[in-house]
Formats: structure tokens, C-alpha cells, sequence
């Protein structure tokens, strides 16, 4: 990604994380969520492929966490896997997110959380020795559009 692109998106988003985790009780966290957020970022839940809104969504921005707002992916590294959700090359910064090992299916997976609040993002596969799919929920998502 281009560093002049970077250094505006530091000033519209919460790009530069300083460490602090984001923490409330289980009741505050449904309360701010509503019940399907709250079901996916909390819960672990996955929303029904092909349903959300970011799937097919184009415009120049940034996705943040739902739950924190922390800037998570760019639209330049979003891409269509025809795999039913937003899928995305790479983290906007590595260390927004967190990969974590799901043993909730009897197959390998990883799971993707946000580094700042731990919500449920979706999980990332390895397509190759160097390219990884994040695959996310759009529930789990807010998108900031960059200004013209």
C-alpha cells in the first residue's frame, strides 16, 4: 500500500492502535451490539453466507470493527473469493487483528479477532505458502468511505 495513502488513513481511522484493550460486561456488549452482532462478535456465530452487506461493496475506504471501531482492512486489499463473504489479501496493520486456532469444526481452522476488543471477525485460510484469505463476517464490520 502507498505510505501517503496510509498516513491519511492514520488521520481518519483508528489506524494507530496504542495497545488498550477495549473491555465490558457481556450485558454492555449486547446492549451496544443488538442480538446479531452481538451472536457473531461475541458468540462466535457466523452470518449466512451471501447475506451480508459488505459482500459486494466497492467503494474506497476502510472496514473497522464493529465493536471498537479499530481499523481493520482497506478496500484496496478486499477481493471476490465467491466464497459468500468479504474476503480481504491482508490487515490494514498486522497487529489489528489476532489469529487464534478454532477447534469448533473437526477440521483445522483459524479464527480472526479483532487485536483491540477480541470480537469474532471470521477466519483467515492459507492459499498458498505466501497469500492468506481473511474471510469476515460483514456484521462484524463498519465502513469508514474515504473522502474524494
Amino acid at each position: 500500500m502507498i505510505y501517503s495513502k496510509l498516513v491519511f488513513l492514520f488521520a481518519a481511522a483508528l489506524v494507530l492502535w496504542d495497545g488498550t484493550k477495549v473491555t465490558h460486561s457481556d450485558d454492555e456488549w449486547r446492549r451496544a451490539l443488538g442480538s446479531e452482532r452481538y451472536c457473531v462478535t461475541r458468540r462466535k456465530a457466523t452470518e449466512r453466507a451471501f447475506s451480508g452487506q459488505y459482500l459486494y461493496h466497492s467503494k474506497d475506504g476502510t472496514y473497522c470493527c464493529a465493536a471498537c471501531h479499530l481499523a481493520l482492512f482497506h478496500s484496496s486489499a478486499k477481493y471476490d473469493a465467491q466464497n459468500g463473504w468479504p474476503s480481504f489479501r491482508e490487515p490494514i496493520v498486522q497487529n489489528h487483528v489476532w489469529i487464534k486456532e478454532d477447534h469448533s469444526l473437526p477440521f483445522r481452522r483459524y479464527e480472526v479477532l479483532c487485536r483491540a476488543c477480541d470480537s469474532h471477525l471470521g477466519h483467515v485460510f492459507r492459499l498458498s505458502p505466501q497469500q492468506l484469505r481473511y474471510t469476515i463476517n460483514s456484521i462484524a464490520l463498519e465502513f469508514e468511505e474515504t473522502p474524494p
